[in-house]
């Protein structure tokens, strides 16, 4: 099914603290599962969702080279942790605080992925649209598209690099709330 371009239509959408997006892929990242949450807040049947690119609902501000550092985390068969901006169907954005994982056959195979996503730490998200910002002026910036995630890449991954931690630890890192949560 071939999916018009929206255009970011600038308002938020929202949902409750105590709700989880929820979705599963196949190896190749289509959707195999989405929970009411997930059509709901995406505005999309989940008819229209399953057998789908899970980028479906990539939001255009969201920087290509955090989504590059997902699937290389998944590949290594680790799980991730991110903070992701998404589009809904009409152009509404949403903002999630993301916990990826492989999900695995009786033998331990990776057969896809599961996506857990609830609502972002507050005091963490004016943290992350600068980040998100800056790497995706770095990509913009590039008039090939893969350069520009490779360079935006290569500031992400020296940054991390200077910090001694990984994007997970890096995420962690940005609020409060989960500071305290992973000291615990």
């Amino acid at each position: 099914m071939a999916h018009p371009k929206i255009s970011p239509t600038g308002r938020e959408r929202t949902f409750g603290d105590d709700e989880l997006i929820v979705s599963k892929t196949d190896l190749r990242g289509a959707i195999t599962y989405a929970n009411d949450v997930f059509c709901r807040v995406s505005g999309y049947a989940e008819a229209e969702l399953l057998g789908q690119p899970h980028n479906l609902i990539r939001h255009p501000d969201m920087p290509a080279c955090v989504f590059q550092v997902l699937w290389d985390t998944l590949h290594a068969g680790q799980e991730i942790f991110a903070y992701v901006v998404n589009q809904a169907r009409n152009g509404d954005h949403y903002w999630v605080f993301a916990h990826v994982t492989c999900s695995r056959d009786p033998a331990g195979n990776v057969v896809g992925y599961h996506s857990n996503r609830r609502v972002p730490y507050a005091d963490a998200l004016p943290k992350v649209q600068a980040l998100y910002a800056e790497l995706r002026a770095i990509e913009r910036s590039h008039p090939d598209r893969r350069a520009g995630m490779q360079a935006a890449r290569a500031v992400l991954d020296e940054r991390l690099q200077r910090l001694g931690i990984s994007y997970s630890q890096f995420v962690f890192s940005l609020s409060e709330h989960t500071r305290l949560g992973a000291a615990a």
